[in-house]
């Protein structure tokens, strides 16, 4: 189906650039001949060579972010062309865009051909390969009574039961990539990257970090799509592939969307409610630090970044939203206290998956719609609710809690340190409390808007930076308790959570229980968990060095005109001084000169007397 969109073109010719915006009007059926013809005001651009173009890929109605360099000859001339197609569509679900079809529905496999080698999970390479999928047996608790009525249950299989297994460093759903903290072309090299608080970052890598994420948000993901239906919508062998194309940073929203929505029964807002494959039980940490690992390395691939990171923001004993500024992520708007301010880029974008009920009541995914303006009015919440933001005591008591987990290994645990850290119950006492919100579900709600709702958190990107924070104070658990395997509940928590279950909506997988482990196996710290040397260096040095090399030619320039201006000082210094000394000469030479004729006179006095 050909639509309309919006086309940027850009033309290189020598030393120039010409920036042409146009809106094209079709992309002529998209691929006729081997030639793609974009119609536009400024005429018609046949773009000839397919191969050098791009690949025009149409099933299930996927829409993807072309880009590709083409060098022609026109008029004797070189001219390098570079083609930006966006294709803007939607779409659900975390799916590798090359099992999203529906072949890969009919055969469950979803064995990806590794590029390097043309072969399937790269095995001819040694990489990995394609194996069946084998889920946890274990019994998981009593919160969910069903079986059998919803996609997430024994994740992947209701889509999948073949997925690549990548061998040693390997990662990636293809087994492409290196797994979380290796690099190289072989995966060999272990590199640790520094997660750093955003309120010490240079105003130059804060901005980065802003440009990062408006970039994600504008631009549709390479590698994944969304399921816009349940599997048993899209036909028993797959005729009725329902995928769509998304941005990368709503792909993220999206996910968390999907991992903690209602369950459908059957009908008009018929749902079950207590189901959460990533909230209120044992996987709410693990599940949230691959959350983080995966959009790093996305945001990673689509800069070209490779030490880029997710700063944090500490809030304890914060007074207020102290990252809520134009600066950072974003002040409130003079206009309407729950809207963003209007010279933060935050203002223009849109939310996604924030309307549960309507889901519900249509039976219905969420297929990442834009619903409305980014909400958030921090400190206008609930008293009631939260009394206030965590402090440096709530968080020591926390990491002080022995158990990990206890039971019901749920919302209403106490003494659990996931539960305390959570936020289902009191950062004083330990004991599970209702109609109350702490820790972390207390930085939720306090800043009252898109952040406030489970199932679209995610849209506000100040989430990022809150669980950063989450994840660092995890890392303090383990490392002040250096719990065994064993500590991770294996059976009877809610659906989802168990050890051995995979994470929903993950693909490549990943089970609970192997992230259950510090950081430092998965090649990142924390920059206020260094010591001290290793802290000074990354939150004080650097930031300084890296400014300094932001503004070297403009130091570079003080330094060339401050030494001109103190040559010139000491050349006028030494004029000055030689002058003096030539005065002082002349003096001296004056006085002598009149001496003289008395010495001559009394010369003559003693002659003449002689």
């Amino acid at each position: 189906m050909a639509r309309a969109c919006g086309t940027e073109k850009f033309f290189k010719v020598d030393a120039f650039s010409i920036f042409l915006s146009s809106g094209v009007s079709s992309l002529a059926s998209g691929f006729q001949g081997g030639t793609i013809t974009a119609t536009a005001e400024t005429g018609s651009q046949a773009l000839s060579n397919a191969d050098d173009i791009v690949t025009v890929f149409r099933e299930c109605q996927l829409s993807y972010l072309l880009q590709q360099h083409i060098r022609q000859d026109a008029a004797d001339e070189k001219m390098v062309v570079t083609v930006l197609l966006q294709l803007i569509g939607t779409c659900q679900c975390q799916f590798p865009r090359p099992c999203a079809n529906s072949e890969g529905l009919r055969t469950k496999e979803c064995c990806p051909v590794w590029e390097g080698d043309g072969s399937a999970c790269g095995a001819l390479s040694g990489r990995g390969f394609c194996t069946e999928v084998v889920v946890s047996e274990e019994p998981h608790g009593p919160q969910y009574p069903h079986s059998g009525i919803d996609d997430r249950e024994r994740w992947p299989l209701a889509f999948f039961n073949r997925t690549c297994q990548c061998a040693g460093n390997y990662g990636g759903f293809d087994c492409g990539e290196c797994r979380f903290g290796y690099w190289g072309s072989n995966c060999a090299e272990y590199r640790e990257s520094v997660r750093r608080n955003i309120l010490t970052m240079s105003a130059a890598e804060q901005q980065k970090f802003i440009s990062y994420l408006n970039l994600a948000k504008n631009t549709i993901s390479p590698n994944y799509v969304i399921s816009t239906a349940t599997r048993a919508e899209m036909g028993e062998n797959g005729e009725n592939p329902m995928f769509s194309d998304i941005n990368t940073y709503d792909l993220f929203v999206w996910m968390h969307y999907y991992v903690s929505r209602d369950a459908f029964l059957g009908g008009p807002g018929n749902v079950w409610r207590d189901i959460d494959f990533a909230h209120e039980s044992a996987a709410f940490l693990p599940w949230h630090r691959v959350y983080l690992l995966h959009w790093e390395n996305e945001i990673r691939k689509l800069t070209g970044d490779f030490n880029f990171t997710i700063p944090y923001w500490d809030w304890r004993d914060a007074q207020s939203c102290e990252v809520c500024t134009d600066a950072l992520m974003g002040g409130r708007s003079p206009l309407n206290p729950n809207l963003i301010s209007p010279a933060s880029v935050f203002s223009s974008w849109k939310v996604i998956c924030t309307q549960a009920e309507e889901y519900n009541n249509r039976e219905a995914l969420c297929n990442a719609t834009g619903e409305g303006p980014l909400l958030r009015n921090p400190g206008n919440h609930d008293p009631t609710r939260v009394q206030r933001l965590p402090t440096t005591a709530d968080v020591e008591f926390v990491v002080n809690l022995p158990e990990y987990e206890t039971e019901p290994m749920d919302r209403f645990s106490n003494m659990s340190f996931r539960n305390v850290i959570e936020g289902f119950a009191s950062s004083e006492t330990g004991l599970a409390v209702q109609g109350q919100s702490t820790m972390h579900n207390a930085l939720h709600m306090f800043m009252n808007g898109s952040m406030s709702s489970v199932q679209g958190s995610a849209n506000d990107p100040i989430f990022l930076l809150h669980h950063a924070f989450i994840d660092s104070i995890f890392e303090r658990w383990l490392r002040t308790h250096q719990p065994l395997r064993t500590s991770y509940p294996r059976a009877n928590a809610p659906i989802g959570h168990n050890d051995g279950y995979y994470m929903v909506p993950f693909l490549p997988l990943y089970r609970n229980g192997d992230y259950f482990l510090t950081n430092k196996v998965l090649g990142f710290e924390y920059a206020y968990l260094l010591d001290p040397g290793q802290r000074f260096v990354q939150e004080f040095l650097t930031p300084y060095l890296q400014q300094a090399q932001e503004i070297w030619q403009w130091l570079l320039g003080a330094g060339i005109l401050g030494a001109l201006i103190t040559a010139i000082i000491a050349a006028l210094l030494v004029v000055a001084r030689r002058k003096w000394k030539r005065n002082q000469r002349r003096k001296i030479a004056s006085m002598y000169g009149e001496r003289q004729p008395l010495l001559h006179s009394s010369s003559e006095e003693v002659r003449n007397q002689l």
